[in-house]
């Protein structure tokens, strides 16, 4: 994790503190329904709760020597605990407590990246609604298509980030899943019931089958949510990116007073958040491979997951949650251009409306292939010369021959391409 691109909220759930405190819990619960059962004794339960704690330092001073962070951890505990921690993490392995608590760890972060697409889901309706009818070029291959709007761009977006909130709901289910089923997963030495009541109260489920571990194809599916997410923060950058470019100049990031675009020429304003975005995207997507690669575990367990998920469940989470948050911010404080956007609708003289004129043409008995003929003729002249796109279809018997002057001038009406913006933004936003 690095501070320039890590929020508090989420960095946390990963230090060692939020870590320690989790196995902590997740010990203390696991006496408490050992005692239930008569396993322990329930005083041994009651002193795990009241006294036990940690010190990291102490933690790391002890893992130097055993080289192994859970029996350095349940040490430490002891020596807050005394006597009575000899009945803590009875009949448990140590993948009991860690892959129980990286669980605890998915879902908090979970969380924070749906509030992240929520908070980014709410400026999008806004900024869409606020440009619904906001005409501009739609372009396929980079090159004019046919009239848009702007907001129609947005609405397109936030369909997609709707999606990612559903995704990101389904991946934090799935991960959701926690075992204290022992060394393979047989329950030998711990009862069933005390992996059923450390879920409850950690607002888990139990892996139906585990093995010394959980499955990892459900951290697979976890990382690959994120990989999805990440690149419609992606997208939805490098179409601001385009739009800022000198040539296009239809919408751009807010610049700041103060705000430098280089360090030497004064006059430049870079994309430089959506350039970002665009990075931070290819980290997040970095950690997919590694996590498809660790479902592939030998037999009941071994731990070549375990250094990746250690750098990837941070790095991915944190910075999933810095780039929705700064693209959020970037969409709220977008500059829109709609004179520009105009300008550039009227760049090659028409032409946008060729297939109107196509259709029409063929409506008026002209063949398909010579109605085509027709209007990529002039359209290419209006194109390499300049010339307006409607006055040459006024001159060409081809053309003038089926339609009338009247009829191919309302065949130019941008209104006709935005007739039906309402009816999709009702299926997007609702009522």
């Amino acid at each position: 994790m690095i501070p320039r691109y890590s929020r508090p909220e989420m960095a946390t759930i990963w230090e060692p503190e939020s870590r320690y405190r989790i196995w902590l819990d997740i010990e203390v619960l696991a006496c408490e329904a050992q005692a239930d059962l008569g396993v322990i004794p329930r005083e041994a339960a009651r002193e795990a709760r009241k006294r036990g704690a940690f010190d990291i330092e102490r933690i790391d001073e002890i893992e130097k020597e055993t080289r192994h962070d859970v029996i350095a951890f349940l040490t430490s505990v002891a020596e807050h605990v005394g006597e009575p921690a000899r009945f803590v993490h009875q009949g448990m392995t140590s993948s009991d407590v860690l892959d129980t608590c990286l669980a605890v760890q998915l879902t908090r972060a979970a969380d924070i990246l749906v509030a992240d697409v929520d908070g980014l889901l709410a400026v999008l309706e806004r900024r869409a609604r606020e440009h619904k009818d906001t005409v501009c070029i739609g372009r396929s291959h980079g090159i004019h298509a046919e009239p848009t709007t702007f907001g129609l761009k947005l609405a397109g977006f936030y369909a997609e980030f709707q999606r990612n909130r559903e995704r990101l709901e389904a991946a934090r289910r799935e991960v959701a899943t926690c075992k204290l089923s022992g060394a393979v997963g047989t329950f030998a030495n711990i009862d069933p019931r005390v992996e059923a009541y450390v879920a409850e109260r950690l607002g888990l489920e139990p892996e139906p089958v585990s093995t010394q571990i959980v499955p990892r194809d459900r951290h697979a599916a976890f990382f690959a949510t994120l990989g999805v997410v990440a690149s419609s923060v992606e997208r939805l950058a490098t179409e601001i990116r385009h739009l800022q470019r000198t040539e296009v100049g239809e919408a751009r990031e807010s610049f700041s007073e103060g705000q430098k675009g280089s360090s030497s020429m004064p006059h430049k304003q870079n994309p430089i958040l959506t350039e970002n975005l665009t990075g931070l995207a290819r980290v997040v997507r970095s950690a997919v491979v590694p996590a498809l690669e660790n479902v592939a575990l030998w037999h009941e367990r071994d731990i070549s997951h375990s250094s990746v998920e250690r750098t990837i469940a941070p790095d991915a989470t944190v910075t999933l949650d810095f780039a929705l948050a700064r693209l959020t911010s970037v969409i709220e404080k977008l500059v829109v251009f709609p004179e520009n956007m105009r300008r550039n609708l009227d760049a090659l003289g028409g032409v946008i409306h060729s297939q109107r004129v196509l259709l029409a043409l063929t409506r008026a008995d002209v063949s398909r292939e010579d109605a085509y003929a027709a209007v990529q003729d002039n359209a290419m002249k209006a194109v390499e010369n300049g010339g307006g796109f409607l006055d040459l279809l006024k001159r060409d018997e081809r053309v003038t021959g089926a339609l009338g002057v009247a009829e191919l001038e309302a065949l130019f009406d941008l209104g006709y391409h935005t007739k039906h913006i309402d009816t999709i933004f009702k299926r997007v936003f609702g009522e």
